[in-house]
Parts: structure tokens; sequence; C-alpha cells
């Protein structure tokens, strides 16, 4: 017969509520009666209810993540790292995929009041301060990973620095003419990895003073497909880059496609970098700028946690750091 938390309080010669703390961890129960309550749990095998634990300490055991567009590989880098983290800690994670704007400000408003996860994870978009204030109001643990808002503990990658690293190596190896195949913003997601890429080429381009050429930089779709059709484009015009540098590895493998079909061979006669360090960059030997993908999933899982066991805290900026991987897909200019 399957013990209950009335047996447990009469093996430990306490009242059912004190079970009940010292299962919810409660810090007002004394250490002695702490150890007689845990012996008589091992000794009857007790295992509490789900649902009835949920019900008495207003927790779920599960965490929301909000992600637009989850099946691009660095979504399902970072999401790996979140599944670690919850993996670890024993919670279940509440997948919210956002494919249009309306669906985005709906989950903002309506998961928070609905209290169906302990805390959330937003992934790459940022609530306005409006709504951002509005989840604080309704005690709802939020972090953001690769977006801010100064009313949420955010975690963010400088992506300024990484497409200053990336550019600047190229300019090392003697290359001046660098095309850039950046993303597009994406409906009012606030794509601003985009715009800091962009900062970090022309801070790159200004201390080597290097003129930066507009016709060489391109904007088109986060995809394998937008970044093959924009550099088709860069390179059969007539001034043509020696280096192309892209805002995502997906972009980078479409620029390989596109230099395949028209009979140039890297790193010989371009050199191609991208960004994010997915695994696929790995086994195409793409020169990238690695992302700490997985770390920041793991790091936003712990800070969570802290945030749901005391609510109260502060909202924090962490910065994390991008790092160039050179291989084999950069080398100096072909000489004229």
């Amino acid at each position: 017969m399957t013990a209950t938390i009335h047996d447990v309080a009469r093996a430990a010669g306490v009242g059912i509520g004190t079970v009940s703390r010292v299962i919810n961890n409660s810090p007002s129960v004394k250490a002695g009666t702490r150890a007689k309550v845990e012996v008589a749990i091992r000794q009857l095998q007790y295992k509490p209810n789900p649902i009835a634990r949920s019900m008495i300490s207003k927790r779920t055991g599960s965490i929301g993540v909000l992600v637009p567009f989850f099946t691009r590989p660095f979504f399902m880098e970072v999401l790996r790292g979140i599944e670690t983290a919850l993996a670890q800690l024993g919670k279940d994670l509440i997948l919210y995929n956002v494919e249009t704007d309306a669906q985005r400000d709906r989950y903002f408003t309506e998961v928070p009041m609905h209290r169906k996860v302990d805390g959330l994870v937003i992934l790459s978009l940022t609530p306005d301060d409006e709504i951002a204030q509005g989840m604080r109001d309704m005690n709802m643990p939020v972090v953001l990973l690769d977006a801010y808002s100064p009313c949420l503990t955010s975690f963010v990658v400088d992506n300024v620095d990484g497409a200053y690293q990336a550019v600047s190596c190229l300019i090392e190896k003697g290359h001046k003419h660098i095309g850039f195949i950046n993303g597009i913003i994406e409906g009012q997601f606030k794509f601003n990895q985009a715009n800091d890429r962009l900062i970090g080429m022309h801070r790159a381009f200004g201390e080597a003073g290097l003129q930066f050429e507009p016709e060489l930089a391109l904007t088109t779709e986060w995809d394998r497909q937008g970044g093959k059709k924009a550099a088709l484009q860069l390179l059969t015009r007539g001034v043509r880059p020696t280096a192309i540098f892209a805002a995502s590895d997906v972009q980078a493998v479409g620029v390989l496609e596109a230099v395949r079909s028209l009979g140039i061979t890297v790193p010989r006669d371009l050199s191609v970098i991208g960004y994010d360090g997915i695994e696929l960059s790995e086994l195409l030997e793409l020169s990238t700028v690695q992302q700490p993908m997985h770390k920041m999933g793991t790091l936003g899982v712990d800070k969570l946690i802290e945030l749901i066991k005391n609510p109260l805290l502060p909202a924090e900026l962490f910065r994390l750091k991008p790092t160039l991987v050179e291989r084999s897909t950069t080398a100096a200019p072909p000489v004229c």
C-alpha cells in the first residue's frame, strides 16, 4: 500500500503541515524535526503527489521557454543548454514557439497570467518596458537570452566585438575589399544583433584606416538561400570582394554554395567567415565567430532558478564574449 503524507506525519510524530514544509524545503523547520521527517520518508518510501505538492508550494515544476523559429540552428544550440540544465534540476520544459508578432504579444501577457510555469526564459525577443514591468508586477521570474530589457535580467553576447574580431582578422590578412552579408530585422522582433554586427565591421574598418564600401554590404534573410543569393550578387559585380563576412553560419553556408557554382576556390580566391559557431561550421571547416550558445542556456536557467527562489532580486545584465575560430576558409587575398 502506498504511504501517504498522513503516514509520514504519524511516523515522525509531527503534523502534516510540518511534513509539507520539509518536502518544500521551508527554512522554518528545526534541524532535528527535519531529520525525523526525512527518516520517516525514507523508511516509508513516500513519494509526494506532484499535483498536491504544486498546490501547496504554488510551484508547477515547469519552466517556459519563448523562442522564435526554434528550428534554426542558433536557437537549437541555446535550447540544448537550457534543456541540459533543466534535466539536471528535474524540471520540465514547456516550449512556446513564436512565429508572428501577434503570437509573441499573446504569450508575453498570457503565460505570466496563467501561471502554468514557475519561470520564463525568453530567447531573442525583447518585451517593451511596459510589458516587462507587467511581468515583474505579476511576480513572474523572467530571464532574457540574446535580448535586453532594463526591467529584466538579461544575457547578451557582445556582437559588436564579435564582428570586429572577424573583420579585423580579414584585414590583418591583407583584405581590403570585404563583403558583408547581414540579416534582416524580422517583423517587430527587434533583432539588434544585425545592427551590432554592422557597427563592429565599421569599427574594424575605421581602426585600420580603410574606407567602408556600402555596395559590398547586403541584407538578406537569416538562411542558406539568403546567403547564396547575396553572395551571387557580390561575386558577379565589377569590383569583386576578396573576402565575405556573413552575419550567421547558415548564411555563410549559402556563400560556399554560391562560390562552388561560380567555380571560385575557397580560400585561394575568396575567404569566408561566418558567425555563431553552430555544429555545421565545424563539419565544413568554416571560420566563424563562436557564440557561447550552450553556456548562455545553462547560465540563463541558473539565474532563473535564483529568481524563482527570490523574486525580489534586481534585474542584472550579463555580457558574454564571442571567440573567433579560424579554420580552412580564411587566407590572404589572391595576388593580382
